[in-house]
């Protein structure tokens, strides 16, 4: 199936796609018991839908995995169209994103704005005094 074709109300949806904009999971508590959700975009060459995560699948899905979702739902929320695995349905991910953790991200720039700073005051400290007389 793909993922233009999904309606509200739909069941047994089996579909593929791309995971994007994958948003900060809350915490709930529903008759007593603790749990997260959240959402993020799941895309095809079709379209996009917004794909609901429910507690352990929170942490197994990123940004740029490529998941197949059976046995999922529609329903519809506040106008938009909404995909979920329920009770009954699974997700799977079948494909990583080859993402970089953000902290190494951070570290990486971090190093790079340094090593930038230095090239500079080597060039600063390398130049004579003679070159900057004119200013």
């Amino acid at each position: 199936m793909k993922i233009s074709e999904i309606k509200p109300n739909q069941g047994k949806i089996d579909v593929t796609g791309t995971v994007s904009d994958k948003g900060e999971p809350r915490t709930f508590n529903k008759f007593g018991r603790e749990g997260r959700v959240g959402n993020a975009k799941l895309t095809d060459d079709s379209g996009s839908v917004k794909l609901t995560l429910w507690n352990e699948q929170v942490d197994q899905v990123n940004d740029g995995d490529t998941l197949s979702v059976k046995n999922g739902y529609a329903s519809e929320y506040q106008g938009e169209t909404q995909l979920s695995t329920g009770k009954f349905g699974s997700l799977e991910v079948t494909g990583k994103s080859p993402s970089v953790p953000k902290e190494k991200e951070e570290k990486k720039e971090e190093k790079k704005k340094t090593d930038e700073e230095e090239s500079v005051k080597e060039e600063f400290e390398s130049a004579d005094e003679e070159s900057f007389e004119d200013f």
